[in-house]
């Protein structure tokens, strides 16, 4: 539901025996934008998206294939940062 909210999330956009996804275009825009921000950074820097990027292009995905994917999984990356284990547990006390 988060990639949805920034646009990250895969839509079926298959024609005849191809099979292929695309980018939902509905969502945050600028949260979208921060996210392939993120993907082309780390494409550059991180050696662990380097390493996947790799890895995919043997399999046959082009680049925009693999910035789709890559940006799925920093949107869970992302959601998993901004939401707390246990918000309960983060309040202050009344003390």
């Amino acid at each position: 539901a988060f990639a949805m909210l920034c646009g990250a999330s895969p839509i079926q956009a298959s024609s005849g025996k191809t099979s292929r996804h695309r980018l939902n275009r509905g969502g945050d825009r600028n949260a979208n934008s921060a996210l392939w921000r993120i993907v082309i950074t780390r494409m550059g820097t991180d050696q662990r998206t380097k390493d996947y990027v790799a890895r995919r292009t043997t399999e046959g995905l082009s680049k925009p294939e693999i910035i789709r994917c890559l940006k799925r999984y920093i949107a869970r990356e992302v959601f998993t940062a901004l939401t707390p284990a246990s918000a309960v547990n983060h309040l202050p006390s009344a003390a």
